[in-house]
């Protein structure tokens, strides 16, 4: 890694193994809510190596001018993140059905990746599979996302255990296990926002390594679940502003993770 030349030979990364882009695992997926086209460049001068996947969410991109949308997209894609569109756009758009026209829009504007979820729309399993394989004909990339946004709605793990299966042999690349933006409440978290650690287990049973991406906003989530996979777990819904900060947590450069390397060292000495 280029950056890390400056310090070579007096820093090296205490938390070793962490892959470097074009990866497919230790991905990290980064959610705008709307940063304008100047405000993305700026941010990608720093952040464009640590970053896999960039999710423009809730559907903001539907009130951005369109040259102003396209501008963002290809700015992104230029520096090697895929870009797509939130899930709950594309159940606003099979509501309505227009999923057909949603996907064409979506190639026209340069996306290179669907999102497919159910977060707030009940999906029947085989409109699921179709949508998964008509944006992947279409020559997307498609994550899909499993659980929902309202614990009031939420599925047992069983039925999340299925999907992510169906998902995948469907054609998904990833599968997001939801968190929203709390990380509170939704799925692998309690209400606290505190890690539950079988149905963590369970969902990551259930999939080859390396394709589940979990949704982790706060920094002790994002602690524990390297703690557990290592730096390469593929973590999502980072906000822009912590990209360096989770990098950093991912290589040991926090004392979070720096205290976990010194630890294995001694238990390998």
């Amino acid at each position: 890694m280029e950056n890390q030349l400056f310090w070579d030979k007096i820093i090296d990364f205490p938390l070793e193994g962490r892959s470097e882009k074009p990866r497919q695992s230790g991905l990290t997926m980064v959610i705008d809510k709307g940063m304008g086209p100047a405000a993305v460049k700026d941010w990608l001068t720093l952040n464009a190596p640590f970053v896999d996947y960039m999710k423009f969410s809730f559907g903001t991109s539907a009130l951005y001018p369109e040259d102003v949308l396209c501008e963002k997209i290809a700015c992104v894609r230029n520096s090697g993140i895929d870009v797509y569109p939130g899930g709950t756009f594309l159940e606003i758009a099979l509501w309505r059905g227009k999923l057909d026209e949603y996907l064409r829009r979506s190639l026209d504007l340069g996306y290179s990746c669907i999102e497919v979820s159910d977060g707030t729309l009940d999906i029947e399993a085989s409109t699921r599979r179709e949508t998964i394989e008509k944006a992947r004909g279409m020559g997307f990339s498609v994550i899909t996302e499993v659980g929902q946004k309202d614990a009031r709605d939420s599925k047992p793990l069983s039925a999340l255990l299925d999907q992510i299966r169906d998902d995948l042999r469907a054609g998904a690349s990833k599968v997001i296990v939801e968190a929203r933006e709390s990380g509170k409440s939704v799925v692998i978290f309690d209400g606290e926002g505190k890690l539950r650690r079988d149905e963590m287990e369970q969902l990551a049973a259930a999939a080859p390594e390396g394709t589940l991406i979990w949704e982790a906003p706060d920094k002790k989530q994002q602690h524990q679940l390297i703690e557990r996979f290592g730096p390469n777990v593929n973590l999502g819904n980072i906000p822009p502003d912590e990209v360096i900060a989770l990098e950093s947590l991912r290589r040991g450069l926090r004392g979070d993770t720096f205290r976990s390397a010194i630890q294995r060292k001694k238990e390998r000495a």
